[in-house]
C-alpha cells in the first residue's frame, strides 16, 4: 500500500487554529486491513474538536512497516507517538504507560481487562494501560460455497476434521478446475491454531516454552505433505522468504481457492471485494486429535514512551476507549469488539452483507471456546519469535531445502536462542 499521509484538523477561526499550531501534534502510524485507518481518520476529527490544542496526523503504513520498521524506529528512540500494532508482547518495552494520563482508567480496566493482559508483559506493570484495541480478531476458515454447490460435494459440517476438510476441498477443486484446494496464511499465528488442536501444548509446566512437541510434530508433517501433494497452495508459504507474511485473500477473492484459513480481519474486505461474485462463508475451525481452535488476537493502538506528549497520549486513548467510539468504528469497520460491554450489547453493523453478518457472528461464538492455550500463546511475551521460526524452517522443508526433523529441530533452537536474548 502506497505511504499517504492524513492530516486531521478542521479550522476553528484564528484563535483555535493558533492555538492548535502552538499545541501538541500526534503521530500515529496505522495499518489497516480493510479501512481501518479511514474510519479512524474521521473519528479522531470528533477529537480534535473536543482538544483543539491537539491535532493527530494519521500516518497509513503498509503492515509489513509494522513489522519490520516500526521496531528499529522505535530501538533507537525515533518513531511515531501512537501506532497501530499487533506484537503487544514484541513491542511491550517501548509502550507508554498512560494510567496516570486518563481520567477513569478503572472503567478502562474493566472493559477491556482481558486485552490489557496482552501488554502486561516483560517489565511492564501489571495494572497498567498500554493498549486499546480496536479489533479482535479470530482466526479460522473462509470457504467459497458456490465451488461446494458447483461440485456436488457436501460441505463438512461443525466438528469436522482437518482431514475431512483436506479431503472435501480436493474433491471441489478437482470437480470445478479450481486451481486451489486449500491455503494458509504465511504466518506462524495461523498455524498455531490446527498445532494446538493436534495437541501442541506451546509451554511446559514451569511456563517455559517447548514448541516442538508430539502434537506440533503431528501437524508440521501433514502441512508438509499436503504442500508436496498439492493440497496446500504452495506459492504461498514458498513464494517469500524468511518470516515474511504472505496471505491467499486474492486467490480466495478471486474465486480460485476453495478453503481458505486466515481471520476475521477479512470479512469487510472479503464483503467489499467479492461483492455477490460468488457466495462465501465462515465456517468453525476444523477439528484435531486434541481440540478445534483458532488463535485469539487483535490490533489495538498503543502509545510509545519516548512521546514528548504522554498526557495527550493518554487522553487521545481514553477517547479512542470510549464505547460510543468503538461501536461507531466496529460498524464501520465490521470488527468484533474488545470492550465488554459492546461484546454484551452487541454491535449494530447497519451496512453489513448477509454473509458478513453471519461471518462475523461465526468468529465472536468461536473466540469464546478457543483453547487456553491459544489465550496463553497469544499473550506470550516471545510468541513472535516462535511465530518467525515456524514460518522460516518450516518452508525450509516445504521447498525440500532440508528435511523436516531439521527444520523442527531448528525451530527448538531458534526459540531457546530468542528466549534466552530476551532474558
Amino acid at each position: 500500500m502506497t505511504n499517504t499521509r492524513l492530516t486531521l484538523g478542521v479550522a476553528l477561526g484564528a484563535m483555535v487554529a493558533a492555538s492548535a499550531a502552538s499545541g501538541a501534534e500526534l503521530r500515529f502510524s496505522c495499518y489497516q486491513d480493510g479501512v481501518e485507518c479511514d474510519v479512524w481518520a474521521e473519528q479522531l476529527k470528533q477529537f480534535e474538536e473536543e482538544n483543539p490544542d491537539i491535532t493527530v496526523a494519521v500516518e497509513v503504513v503498509p503492515y509489513q512497516s509494522i513489522l519490520e520498521s516500526l521496531p528499529v524506529n522505535l530501538a533507537s528512540g525515533d518513531g511515531p507517538d501512537l501506532a497501530r500494532v499487533t506484537d503487544f508482547g514484541g513491542l511491550a518495552e517501548y509502550m507508554l504507560n498512560v494510567r496516570d494520563y486518563v481520567e477513569d482508567p478503572e472503567s478502562i480496566e474493566d472493559r477491556f481487562g482481558a486485552s490489557l493482559d496482552w501488554a502486561r508483559v516483560g517489565g511492564n506493570a501489571e495494572d497498567g494501560i498500554y493498549v486499546v484495541v480496536d479489533q479482535l480478531t479470530a482466526t479460522g476458515p473462509f470457504v467459497n460455497k458456490t465451488l461446494f454447490d458447483q461440485a456436488g460435494v457436501e460441505m463438512p459440517g461443525e466438528g469436522a476434521t482437518w482431514e475431512e476438510w483436506a479431503e472435501a476441498s480436493r474433491q471441489v477443486a478437482e470437480a470445478t478446475q479450481s486451481p486451489y484446494a486449500m491455503a494458509m496464511d504465511r504466518s506462524g499465528h495461523r498455524f498455531m491454531g490446527p498445532a494446538i488442536s493436534y495437541g501442541a501444548e506451546i509451554f511446559q509446566e514451569d511456563g517455559a516454552p517447548i514448541t516442538v512437541d508430539d502434537g506440533f510434530r503431528a501437524f508440521a508433517e501433514q502441512f508438509v505433505a499436503w504442500h508436496e501433494d498439492g493440497t496446500m497452495a504452495m506459492d504461498v508459504w514458498a513464494g517469500a522468504g524468511g518470516a515474511t507474511y504472505q496471505d491467499a485473500a486474492q486467490e480466495f477473492i478471486n474465486g480460485s481457492l476453495v478453503f481458505y484459513l486466515s481471520g476475521s480481519w477479512q470479512i469487510a474486505r472479503f464483503g467489499r471485494d467479492i461483492g455477490d461474485a460468488f457466495d462465501w462463508v465462515a465456517v468453525p475451525s476444523p477439528c484435531g486429535e486434541v481440540g478445534c481452535t483458532g488463535i485469539p488476537g487483535g490490533a489495538g493502538i498503543v502509545g510509545f514512551n519516548h512521546t514528548e506528549h504522554p498526557e495527550e497520549v493518554g487522553k487521545l486513548l481514553e477517547f479512542i476507549a470510549r464505547d460510543d467510539v468503538q461501536a461507531a468504528v466496529m460498524a464501520a469497520t465490521k470488527n468484533i469488539p474488545a470492550s465488554r460491554t459492546l461484546q454484551e450489547e452487541g454491535i449494530d453493523y447497519a451496512n453489513a452483507s448477509d454473509q458478513e453478518r453471519a461471518a462475523l457472528e461465526v468468529f465472536s461464538s468461536a473466540v469464546i471456546d478457543f483453547s487456553p492455550v491459544a489465550y496463553a500463546f497469544q499473550g506470550y511475551a516471545n510468541n513472535r519469535a516462535i511465530m518467525n521460526s515456524t514460518v522460516e524452517r518450516l518452508t525450509q522443508a516445504i521447498v525440500g531445502e532440508v528435511a523436516l526433523d531439521a527444520a523442527l529441530e531448528r525451530i527448538d533452537q531458534d526459540v531457546a536462542e530468542a528466549v534466552e536474548a530476551a532474558e
